[in-house]
């Protein structure tokens, strides 16, 4: 099913954003229409570098606080995308793209991404914790003779 909504999706997205440009072009006219979509480009330039070293600064502390930093790293991506709908001209690209910009926006994303995601802690642990004590490895080394894989006489 996805096969046949991505593709019809991008191509109903132009033509939407087309059907956009005429109608705010008729409305007010082809110069301001132009300078909405030039202005949309400036902003989503300047709201990127403004968000993205807060979401770099928030980063940075979760690292040293010793979590795993998966909500400031979907934060980081939203706004890269945000910033990148932005820069593409078109009216719904323009919506869409300011409202990845509001963090109540990326929060409800980031909970409605969590149902669906199991975090698994694969033996790391926070600093200053003491490390779990672990058995020695064994290693088992084998000659070629000794190992065959199947049936084999």
């Amino acid at each position: 099913m996805l096969r046949t909504l991505l593709p019809l999706f991008f191509l109903l997205l132009p033509l939407a954003e087309i059907a956009c440009f005429i109608l705010v072009g008729r409305r007010i006219g082809l110069l301001p229409t132009l300078s909405l979509v030039i202005l949309s480009a400036v902003v989503g330039i300047g709201l990127m570098r403004i968000q993205g070293f807060g979401v770099l600064t928030r980063l940075r502390r979760s690292g040293q606080d010793g979590h795993a930093p998966g909500k400031e790293l979907l934060d980081a991506a939203m706004i890269l995308i945000a910033g990148i709908l932005l820069l593409i001209p078109g009216f719904i690209s323009d919506i869409v793209g300011l409202a990845l910009f509001l963090p109540p926006v990326r929060t409800f994303l980031w909970n409605r991404l969590m149902r669906n995601v199991v975090v698994v802690n694969v033996g790391g642990m926070r600093p200053g914790r003491e490390q779990p004590q672990t058995e020695p490895q064994r290693t088992i080394d084998l000659d070629e003779n000794d190992f065959h894989r199947g049936d084999r006489p």
